[in-house]
């Protein structure tokens, strides 16, 4: 029982050679799919933790902070990962980064591999199904997780309150005077974008009683902004608001209307969620939830720091965002009638 797994045990359950089990395990691409899976479920079940991570845990600290993201694109990371490492030059501490590019057998990689090599993780893993996650990041690593839905393991978590943000926009286009009000969904398997489509529904319910739910897909970029800004455009009866789950598809939106010569709020309003760098700059000027992306990320990496030498904080700590009403929904009351 107290024998410590090597990469030949490993080897041995997934039935292949060590070199094999090293290609995996390192995120090496001439590794066939399947195998992949195969290693990565046998070093998940042995907890196998590889022997520089084993050398480097029983030594001196590395001041390093892994830090592990869906994706590295865009001015949501952007900003998030600007909060951090902000903090992390106060402290003296370096960052490892590493992206799975939101594909979910991807993280697992990213974590052991960062196992060992730095002090304590921060992770975010938007899945709705994380239940793999607590075992990737094996027994004892300090972590903080970032927008992540799991609980029962006790790892501290900080999450913006999705479902009160997106409650407080409809409610905004409601007092607005806007009585058709779409939705812009993001991807099915995204916590956050599950909570926030809850948070529209049950908004519509409260404050427009009676009124039809209008939601289109998305995926949390420019592109799916831009292809519902178009399919609303083809309605016969279109919306007089659009609400998209983030602001770079609100941005598509946009782009789309103005491509159709529509005028943003006098013929359709337009809103977003999280209020990136880029949504008071664009015209008109996006009304969203605002989120301080980079506070987020410098909170999280806070919350690491002060847990390393005591006991970790177990519990989900909500970040409330707030509404910044801009020119995309201001000035457009609709009559009631």
């Amino acid at each position: 029982m107290g024998d410590v797994v090597t990469i030949r045990d490993v080897a041995r359950l997934a039935q292949v050679s060590v070199a094999t089990v090293s290609r995996a395990l390192n995120g090496q691409q001439n590794v066939a799919p399947g195998v992949r899976v195969r290693v990565l479920d046998a070093a998940r079940e042995l907890k196998y933790v590889p022997h520089h991570a084993a050398r480097s845990l029983s030594s001196r600290k590395t001041r390093t902070i892994g830090l592990v993201l869906p994706d590295l694109h865009g001015e949501f990371f952007s900003e998030l990962m600007r909060g951090i490492d902000l903090v992390a030059r106060e402290h003296d501490q370096h960052l490892l980064v590493s992206s799975y590019h939101g594909h979910p057998e991807e993280l697992g990689v990213a974590l052991r591999a960062m196992r060992g090599r730095v002090d304590g993780m921060l992770v975010m893993s938007p899945f709705v199904d994380s239940s793999a996650l607590a075992q990737d990041l094996g027994d004892g690593q300090h972590a903080v997780l970032i927008n992540t839905h799991l609980t029962g393991v006790g790892l501290g978590t900080l999450a913006i309150d999705n479902h009160g943000g997106a409650r407080a926009m409809v409610q905004h286009l409601a007092k607005q005077g806007f009585r058709r009000i779409a939705f812009v969904a993001g991807p099915q398997d995204n916590f956050d974008a599950d909570q926030r489509l809850r948070g529209y529904r049950d908004a519509l319910a409260e404050f427009l009683p009676g009124a039809e739910p209008i939601v289109l897909e998305g995926a949390f970029d420019e592109s799916s902004g831009n292809a519902a800004g178009h399919a609303i455009l083809a309605m016969a009866e279109r919306p007089d608001a659009v609400f998209a789950a983030n602001d770079m598809m609100a941005l598509g939106c946009l782009f789309a209307f103005h491509q159709a010569g529509l005028r943003v709020p006098d013929d359709i309003a337009v809103a977003g969620f999280d209020d990136i760098p880029l949504a008071r700059y664009v015209h008109p000027s996006l009304t969203t939830i605002a989120v301080d992306i980079a506070e987020l990320g410098g909170l999280a990496l806070r919350t690491l720091l002060a847990g390393r030498e005591a006991d970790m904080p177990r519990d989900v700590r909500l970040i409330a965002p707030h509404l910044v009403a801009r020119a995309s929904t201001r000035g457009a009351r609709r009559d009631s009638s």
